[in-house]
C-alpha cells in the first residue's frame, strides 16, 4: 500500500509541475524553459540561469512559482515519509497471502524488490509518460480550462533570447486593439528607446530590418531587440499584465 502511495504521490507531482509549466508557457516563456523553471521551483533547485529573471521580473509568474514551492515543499515531506516505509521487508509482498511467492522470494530481497518497483515507477513517470499521447493530451486539456476559467490569459509576448542587463529578443503579436496598429516604426517612437525592430512577419512574408516608414498592421509578428520591460511598456498591450496576477 505505501508503494502505491508512493507512485500516485509521484504521479501527483508530475501533474503539478506540467500544471506550472502551462501556466509559465501561458505567460510567454517557450515550453522548453517554462517546464525547467516549473520544475526548478517545484523541486526548490533554485537555478540561477538566465531565464530565472524572466520569472522574477513577472509579478505574474512569481505567484506561479510561489504556488509550484509551497506544493513541492509539502509533496516532498509525502514522498520521503511514503519512500521510507515503502522499503521496508514487510510492506509489499508480504501483504498478499500468496504462499508460493514466500517460498520463491527471500524475506531479505523483499527490500530490493521494492525499491526496484520504486526506481521503475520513477523513470515511467519521469521519461516515458511526458512522451505519451496522453501526456499532450493532458496538457491540452489543462490549457484550455486555465484559459477558459480566466485564471491565465495567453499572452501575444514571447521572450527567445535572454541577454545580460535586461536586455533580449522577443517577438509580439499585434492585435487590433495595439496602438501601434497603422503606424510607422518612426511614428512608434521606440527607437528612442533603444528597441530595434529585426523582423516583420506578416502572414508568409518575411520583412528583415524593416525601415523606419514601414508600416505595422493588426496580425504583424514583430521580433525586437532591446529591454524587455520597455518591449512590453512601448509596444506591447499588456491590458495591465503587471497588476493582473492569477486569480
Amino acid at each position: 500500500m505505501n508503494i502505491l502511495l508512493f507512485i500516485v504521490t509521484i504521479m501527483v507531482s508530475v501533474l503539478v509541475v506540467r500544471i506550472g509549466a502551462v501556466a509559465f508557457n501561458l505567460t510567454g516563456l517557450k515550453w522548453n524553459v517554462a517546464k525547467f523553471q516549473a520544475m526548478s521551483c517545484f523541486t526548490g533547485t533554485g537555478f540561477t540561469t538566465r531565464e530565472s529573471e524572466l520569472v522574477v521580473a513577472s509579478p505574474r509568474r512569481r505567484k506561479i512559482a510561489t504556488y509550484l514551492i509551497i506544493v513541492g515543499h509539502a509533496g516532498f515531506v509525502a514522498m520521503i515519509a511514503t519512500f521510507a516505509n515503502s522499503i521496508g521487508p514487510n510492506i509489499f509482498i508480504s501483504k498478499f497471502d500468496l504462499p508460493f511467492l514466500r517460498s520463491i522470494i527471500p524475506p531479505e530481497l523483499l527490500p530490493w524488490i521494492n525499491l526496484f518497483i520504486i526506481i521503475l515507477a520513477i523513470y515511467t513517470t519521469f521519461r516515458i509518460l511526458p512522451k505519451t499521447r496522453l501526456a499532450h493530451k493532458i496538457t491540452a486539456l489543462v490549457k484550455s480550462t486555465i484559459i477558459r476559467r480566466g485564471i491565465i490569459q495567453p499572452e501575444r509576448f514571447e521572450e527567445l533570447m535572454i541577454a545580460p542587463g535586461g536586455y533580449g529578443v522577443s517577438r509580439i503579436e499585434i492585435d487590433q486593439g495595439n496602438p501601434a496598429v497603422e503606424k510607422t516604426i518612426g511614428e512608434t517612437e521606440i527607437k528612442q528607446h533603444d528597441i530595434s525592430v529585426l523582423i516583420i512577419e506578416r502572414g508568409s512574408k518575411t520583412i528583415p530590418n524593416p525601415a523606419d516608414d514601414t508600416k505595422i498592421l493588426a496580425g504583424d509578428q514583430l521580433v525586437c531587440f532591446g529591454k524587455l520591460q520597455e518591449m512590453r511598456k512601448k509596444i506591447y498591450t499588456v491590458r495591465e499584465a503587471e497588476d493582473q496576477g492569477i486569480r
